[in-house]
C-alpha cells in the first residue's frame, strides 16, 4: 500500500461499473476513500461500494448527472462533506450517441460533450480548491483511441475524447504550480459491457485481440493500476500527458478497427 495515497479521498465519475469501478477498486486498495458516482444504475454502484468497503476504506454513494454543471459541482462538494476532503478527481463518466457525423443532432452533440468532457472542466473547478488547501491533488481523465483515429459511428464520441485530452493539458499547466497534477489515460478496447453498445462490438473485440502484441485486451484493473501510479508521488513529474494503455495495439493499427 502506498503511504502517499493512504487516507486520501477520490471522486470518480461513473464509477459504479466498468473502467470507473476498476479505478475505484485500485485506489481503495491503496487506502483511498472513494466517492462513487452513478446516475441510473444504483444497484451496480451499491455492489461496488460493498467491494470497496471490504478493503477497509470509506465510501460515499452519490447520484449525479455529471453532464449538468450544478450536479457535478454538488457531487464534489457532497464528497468532501461526507469523506472529509477531495484529493483526487477522476473524470471517467462516458456516454454518447453512436452515429455517423452527418447524422449527429444538436441534442446528441450536447449530451455527449457535456457528460464526457464538460463534466471534467466543472468537476475540476469544484475539486481544485479542496486540493489547493493541502497543496496536493491529482486529476485523471479517460480518453480513447477514437480521439485520434476514426472508428465507425464514433464521431461525436471521438470529438468528446479529443476535447478531454485538450482540457486535461490546459488544466495541467494551470494547476501544476499549485501541486495539482493532471494526466489522461487512453486505454485501448477495454473488456466491459460498454462494448455491447457498439454496432460492431464483437468484430472489434476479435480484431483487436488478434492485433494486440501482448495477446489480450485491456481490463479495468489494468486502467486502475495505471491510475494508481499516476496518483502516486513517483509520477509527480508526469504532467499533462495522454498515456496510451493498449498492449501495443495502436502501434500496429492502420485505418479503422
Amino acid at each position: 500500500m502506498s503511504d502517499s495515497l493512504r487516507g486520501k479521498t477520490a471522486v470518480i465519475t461513473g464509477s459504479g461499473r466498468g473502467i470507473g469501478k476498476g479505478i475505484a477498486l485500485a485506489l481503495a486498495a491503496q487506502g483511498c476513500n472513494i466517492a462513487i458516482n452513478f446516475f441510473r444504475r444504483r444497484q451496480n454502484a451499491e455492489e461496488t461500494a460493498r467491494e470497496i468497503e471490504a478493503l477497509g476504506v470509506r465510501t460515499a454513494l452519490i447520484k449525479a448527472n455529471v453532464g449538468v454543471e450544478e450536479d457535478v459541482r454538488r457531487l464534489v462538494d457532497a464528497s468532501a462533506e461526507q469523506l472529509g476532503s477531495v484529493d483526487i478527481f477522476v473524470g471517467n463518466a462516458a456516454s454518447g450517441v453512436q452515429r455517423a457525423a452527418t447524422e449527429i443532432t444538436a441534442k446528441a452533440w450536447d449530451w455527449t460533450l457535456n457528460i464526457n468532457a464538460r463534466s471534467i472542466l466543472f468537476g475540476v473547478q469544484a475539486a481544485a480548491p479542496y486540493m489547493q488547501r493541502n497543496g496536493w491533488g491529482r486529476i485523471i481523465t479517460i480518453s480513447s483511441i477514437g480521439s485520434r483515429r476514426v472508428l465507425p459511428e464514433y464521431s461525436v464520441v471521438g470529438v468528446s475524447k479529443a476535447a478531454i485530452e485538450a482540457v486535461t493539458r490546459y488544466l495541467a499547466i494551470e494547476l501544476a504550480p499549485l501541486g495539482i497534477i493532471a494526466n489522461c489515460i487512453s486505454p485501448g478496447i477495454v473488456m466491459t459491457e460498454a462494448l455491447d453498445h457498439f454496432p460492431r462490438g464483437e468484430e472489434m473485440i476479435r480484431s483487436a485481440q488478434s492485433a494486440t502484441p501482448v495477446g489480450r485486451l485491456v481490463t479495468p484493473a489494468d486502467v486502475g493500476a495505471l491510475a494508481v501510479w499516476l496518483c502516486s508521488d513517483a509520477a509527480g513529474m508526469i504532467v499533462g500527458q495522454t498515456i496510451e494503455l493498449d498492449g501495443g495495439h495502436s502501434l500496429l493499427m492502420s485505418g479503422q478497427i
